[in-house]
């Protein structure tokens, strides 16, 4: 059985990524800040339990750059909102359980993503929820089937954003797993 993590990674460029950030530490900053913790993460994620999957944006620009490693596979992210997003590369996944974290997550590592897979395994859906209602880590029994209306009404970047995306996923079984903190913020920063 094949086990796919992908990774949601915008190529970093300053006012293209981590503009919340970017608007109290400067833009040059917060892109460098995404491109180093990107990198970081990357290596800390590597296991051979799984396959590291880049989704990338933009998708012409993502697909050639040069920040990114080479000996990962690329796929584009394509137009709609995150959750239009995350569901088409869910869907790319071969057959298995298949998770979609954030690249701007210190407290990513293996043991934080073997949970959220274990957790799936009695489970048809697991989120891994981040500090300001949103989630990290997002996962589903069988990334090849992807339920229709997954993260439909979901109000995204809201103290909502979890409890609708649960929603979409009707009466499916959901794990809850770790707790995390996101990076969107000067305060953020200084919580990690």
């Amino acid at each position: 059985m094949m086990r796919t993590v992908i990774v949601m990674v915008k190529e970093p460029r300053p006012g293209r990524v981590k503009t919340r950030l970017g608007r109290e530490i400067g833009y040059t900053r917060s892109a460098w800040w995404f491109r180093h913790q990107s990198a970081a993460l990357l290596r800390r994620i590597q296991d051979p339990r799984w396959q590291v999957v880049l989704a990338v944006s933009p998708d012409r620009e993502g697909l050639q750059s040069r920040v990114w490693p080479h000996h990962l596979p690329r796929w584009p992210q394509g137009r709609g909102n995150l959750g239009d997003r995350m569901a088409r590369m869910m869907s790319l996944a071969p057959n298995g359980p298949v998770c979609v974290i954030g690249a701007d997550i210190p407290g990513i590592n293996r043991k934080t993503l073997w949970t959220a897979f274990q957790g799936l395994a009695g489970h048809d859906a697991v989120f891994g929820p981040a500090m300001d209602g949103g989630y990290w880590l997002v996962g589903l029994r069988n990334g090849g089937h992807v339920p229709n209306g997954l993260f439909d009404g979901v109000r995204w970047s809201s103290e909502t954003t979890l409890t609708d995306s649960i929603a979409s996923l009707g009466q499916r079984r959901v794990a809850l797993v770790d707790r995390l903190r996101d990076v969107d913020t000067v305060d953020d920063l200084a919580k990690i």
